[in-house]
């Protein structure tokens, strides 16, 4: 349970950043303060349903994790190393490309999303698809807004979003993890 809530941890505080980071101009001030506070404290609230989670011991039903020795090398890090190289080399690509700025926070979300639904058949878990693909999305409909008179709007778009999608589904994880230690 410990490997899968890390990674959990690790979707849960991008999100955190992604909704911190982007909820600004042409946001209204108070609603991107609002947004930043909110996101802050859905993680520190995730942060504390895990650790109640952890106390109250192992989940009742066997974890397909316990036949998984570590989630975390093989073909994850196949996964992980090509998330790092398009990151990098298509921010890259879009800034010699001359596209604006904005950009670069939908091409991330669109990475990301495509980083879980490649780890989606790595780690047998369906429930990553969700945020995976709606960070597709979003990360997709930012990179077209980013070529029409709405480019201010893609950082809430492909940024914003794509936080809340990915603190939602940490929130799902955790919440179930949390029901199942409680029930044993």
């Amino acid at each position: 349970m410990l490997q899968r809530m890390s990674g959990v941890f690790i979707g849960a505080l991008f999100g955190t950043i992604f909704v911190v980071a982007n909820a600004h101009d042409p946001l209204n001030p108070a609603v991107g303060i609002a947004l930043r506070v909110l996101a802050v404290l859905t993680f520190a609230g995730l942060l504390a349903l895990a650790l109640r989670a952890g106390r109250h011991g192992r989940p009742a039903e066997a974890d397909a994790e316990g036949a998984q020795a570590d989630w975390f090398r093989g073909k994850f890090a196949f996964v992980v190393g090509a998330e790092v190289v398009l990151l990098i080399g298509g921010n890259l690509a879009l800034r010699a490309a001359g596209a604006p700025q904005e950009t670069a926070v939908a091409w991330i979300a669109l990475i990301v999303g495509l980083h879980f639904v490649a780890l989606m058949a790595v780690w047998k878990r369906r429930s990553i698809a969700v945020p995976g693909v709606a960070l597709t999305a979003l990360g997709l409909i930012g990179l077209g807004m980013a070529a029409t008179s709405a480019v201010a709007w893609v950082p809430f778009v492909s940024g914003v979003l794509s936080g809340v999608a990915l603190l939602g589904g940490c929130t799902y994880a955790i919440a179930h993890t949390y029901r199942a230690t409680v029930r044993s």
